[in-house]
């Protein structure tokens, strides 16, 4: 522990950081998100039940009010995206005062993650780290870039609590930062099962590069029985989403949806037969935790966290290869292979991935952090 406590209060004050989520907030705003959003969204709102804990959650400006409370989480506005970074630097560290926490915990390689840090040397406040995404822990964030990765690293060994998404994540940041981390699990509200007739082959996510998802449009072309859908996001910065929906769009048996609203999307969850991941490296898809308490297998280019998939046999894993995606994806459906997997998929993710679970492993952490 870097930091020692202001004093012991009864109500424990956690601050997350989180630019972006404010859509998860607000179901009347369109923009993007993705999965680091969601798993902090679900933090907060399921923390901020407990009368222990006062939650805040700083977001970006998206034109709401400066301080608003919403799930009995108190919103705080900062950053403009359209505003040079000088002045939003300066609003993080005024929504980072205003928040007045105990901790902050912030689940980003951005900018954000040094003001954060800056902010709790100098307050004495507690620095808390979550990882989100493989890259940032294997060592290719910090090749790729010399100077921010070197800073960062510095950063993440420092840090007063580091929490991974999986043991190989967790591994792997003590190989390349020599920083020690708990490991967390993402989680989701879980609610019960509902019966629904499965008929799609599902892709959901954001059209950033890593997540490759013309893989996925390729792969509805070798199954023009079948019906697939994909729901994608355009990721910030991305210049060949038109394209993409154009091919997209010329695959007859591809139905593509731009956005649907997170508190529609279990629906499409529900209805599909097997969840495809296209991507080259994640931390812990949130999707792979909503395909598993849906009921939808999963199927992955790459992506397979501590081998889940296998331990679990709730999804295949084809080890980046192409053709063997289309040979797994029909070995799922021959003979309705998918309805086992993904029912396994469904305990899995009851026993791992249950918010009710791991928030108590969250709180522990908290209390023993502020003491």
């Amino acid at each position: 522990m870097q930091n020692k406590p202001r004093q012991l209060n009864r109500t424990i004050k956690v601050c997350l950081i989180s630019p972006k989520a404010y859509p998860l907030f607000n179901r009347r705003i369109q923009d993007v998100f993705g999965g680091a959003e969601v798993d902090l969204y679900f933090l907060a709102t399921e923390l901020a039940k407990d009368s222990d804990f006062k939650v805040s959650c700083i977001v970006a400006d998206y034109g709401q009010p400066t301080r608003e409370t919403i799930e009995g989480v108190h919103i705080i506005k900062s950053v403009n995206f359209k505003q040079n970074p000088l002045v939003g630097a300066i609003k993080i560290w005024r929504a980072l005062r205003k928040a007045d926490a105990d901790m902050y915990m912030i689940k980003s390689v951005s900018p954000g993650i040094y003001i954060a840090k800056l902010f709790c040397r100098l307050k004495k406040r507690f620095f808390l780290y979550r990882t989100a995404h493989a890259t940032h822990c294997n060592g290719e964030y910090i090749k790729k870039h010399p100077v921010m990765g070197k800073m960062f690293k510095g950063l993440i060994k420092h840090a007063d609590i580091v929490f991974a998404q999986n043991q190989n994540d967790s591994r792997n940041l003590k190989k390349t930062t020599d920083a020690d981390s708990t490991v967390v699990p993402n989680a989701h509200r879980l609610c019960k099962l509902q019966n629904k007739e499965k008929k799609n082959i599902l892709w959901v996510g954001r059209s950033a590069e890593f997540k490759r998802p013309q893989k996925f449009i390729e792969l509805a072309g070798k199954f023009p029985a079948e019906n697939f859908v994909m729901i994608c996001q355009h990721a910030t910065g991305d210049k060949e989403y038109d394209h993409l929906c154009q091919l997209a769009n010329n695959t007859q048996n591809l139905q593509f949806l731009q956005r649907i609203p997170f508190h529609e999307i279990d629906e499409y969850f529900l209805r599909a037969k097997v969840l495809v991941n296209t991507s080259d490296a994640e931390g812990f898809p949130n999707t792979f935790i909503q395909a598993g308490k849906c009921a939808a297998a999963i199927l992955s280019y790459n992506v397979n966290p501590d081998g889940f998939m296998d331990k679990y046999e709730c999804g295949i894993c084809c080890e980046g290869d192409q053709a063997r995606m289309a040979e797994k994806l029909g070995y799922l459906l021959e003979n309705e292979k998918y309805i086992e997997y993904g029912l396994n998929g469904r305990r899995y993710v009851e026993d791992r991935h249950d918010i009710v679970k791991v928030l108590e492993h969250y709180k522990t952490i908290f209390r023993q952090v502020n003491r």
